[in-house]
């Protein structure tokens, strides 16, 4: 498909980061955009699956959030658990003293992409397929724009370029702009460093307080931390694949895979999910009778992938190189699944941009010497905040990687079990429930 050859904005990648980008310039009066991403179709796969308080706020401040809540599950808690008994809940409900969305949405990264997607295609603009970046040089006419040379030889002037383009952004490395851990350090061997998640069905349905919709529930056991979370049928359509009907409830499990068990396979098959269910699941769903009394195995493997998660962070997310090029999402910054903080942040990184952008615009026609204050003040606040959020991940992936081994011969004990006492304790009081769920939903940290 032909693009155009000049767009005041360009935004490169059409997951939840660049669509979001997309709605907020438009809501914010900007149409003249080009959004591109490289793949001829959109994601396909289910990811991420929790969208916060402060995102569906943000969401909701460009119009961009009743269709998706109107398709999504509306969480309760999140549930801590040992692998026969729950340790900790944290309950959003007493968010409602803070935000009109007291709750965790949990939905599909593909269906938020699908329905982000359909939003824009409603205001008129269409993501532009394939199209795949492979340079950026100023435009030898006007310092202030970039030609943005493309795979088929077409080429875009624009004056300002969002790159949403993932964790091996493009936008990134040819701007020179360096990505590494904060903390100067990124060890390998973590509980979370290599992972597996995927969406299954069981037969027969498992029965429980952990199979219900609504609630995102973590298992701690020896050496691995187990997720399980219902979706009921709410997402069957949009997860099918390679058109096999699926009829029963979904379920997405994920589990951290110990680095002494070496690399999981690329996409993981039926029997390798089935046996980490049955070692580090929680009973409700294992084949095991010695833990189950009603046991269940996974009947249809719907989708698996396996994933390495570590931390880092791009050395800044706004330079020029003629236009203002900007980096949001993973393209600016990763960290592990902890907390659920990435595709939220990506999502509210972008909005704020765009309401920067557009503010940089309107004074850029009034003065068109105007300096960046407005866009490097905007920069410097998000990378801030993304650094507090790595801290953040990585204070509840060191609480997580709590073993259950025992601390010395002359103290029978393990960090992991005190871990555990001390939740199962601090679970009873309402303000400490109260302040997990302020935690994961960004609403101190938008």
């Amino acid at each position: 498909m032909s693009l155009p050859d000049n767009s005041t904005v360009l935004i490169v990648g059409a997951g939840p980061a660049g669509l979001t980008a997309a709605l907020s310039l438009i809501h914010h009066g900007c149409r003249d955009l080009v959004i591109v991403d490289a793949i001829v179709e959109g994601q396909n796969v289910s990811r991420a699956i929790s969208i916060h308080s402060a995102t569906v706020e943000a969401l909701a401040s460009i119009d961009a959030a009743d269709a998706l809540l109107s398709r999504a599950i509306k969480g309760k808690s999140i549930r801590l658990t040992s692998r026969d008994s729950q340790i900790f809940e944290a309950k959003f409900d007493p968010l409602k003293n803070y935000s009109a969305y007291p709750y965790a949405v949990f939905v599909p990264q593909n269906v938020t992409e699908l329905v982000l997607g359909q939003k824009l295609q409603s205001l008129g603009v269409q993501v532009q397929r394939p199209h795949r970046v492979i340079g950026m040089k100023q435009n030898e006419k006007d310092s202030r724009i970039t030609d943005v040379s493309f795979e088929d030889g077409q080429v875009i002037r624009t004056r300002y370029v969002i790159g949403a383009d993932g964790a091996r952004s493009t936008i990134r490395t040819i701007s020179g702009i360096g990505f590494s851990d904060p903390e100067g350090h990124n060890p390998g061997d973590h509980l979370l460093a290599q992972m597996v998640a995927a969406d299954v069905t069981f037969e027969p349905e498992p029965v429980g307080p952990l199979t219900i919709e609504g609630h995102l529930n973590g298992t701690f056991s020896s050496g691995s931390f187990f997720m399980l979370t219902p979706f009921g049928n709410r997402f069957n359509d949009e997860l099918t694949r390679d058109g096999k009907p699926i009829t029963k409830s979904i379920f997405r499990v994920g589990c951290a895979i110990p680095v002494k068990n070496g690399e999981p396979p690329h996409a993981p098959p039926k029997e390798y999910i089935q046996d980490l269910v049955d070692t580090y699941g929680p009973a409700c769903i294992t084949s095991d009778i010695s833990l189950n009394p009603t046991p269940v195995k996974i009947d249809q493997l719907v989708w698996s992938t396996r994933f390495r998660t570590h931390s880092a962070i791009a050395d800044r997310t706004f330079t020029r190189l003629g236009a203002a090029i900007f980096l949001v999402g993973d393209a600016a910054h990763i960290h592990s699944p902890a907390g659920g903080q990435g595709m939220n942040l990506a999502i509210r990184d972008a909005i704020f941009l765009s309401e920067a952008i557009t503010k940089h615009i309107q004074a850029s026609a009034e003065n068109p010497d105007v300096d960046d204050t407005i866009l490097q003040e905007f920069a410097d606040a998000r990378h801030a905040r993304a650094s507090e959020i790595i801290a953040y991940t990585k204070n509840l992936l060191k609480l997580a990687s709590l073993t259950y081994d025992t601390y010395a011969w002359w103290m029978p004990f393990s960090w992991a079990s005190v871990r555990d006492l001390m939740l199962r304790i601090l679970g009873r009081f309402d303000f400490v429930q109260s302040r997990v769920a302020w935690g994961m939903s960004g609403l101190g940290r938008r």
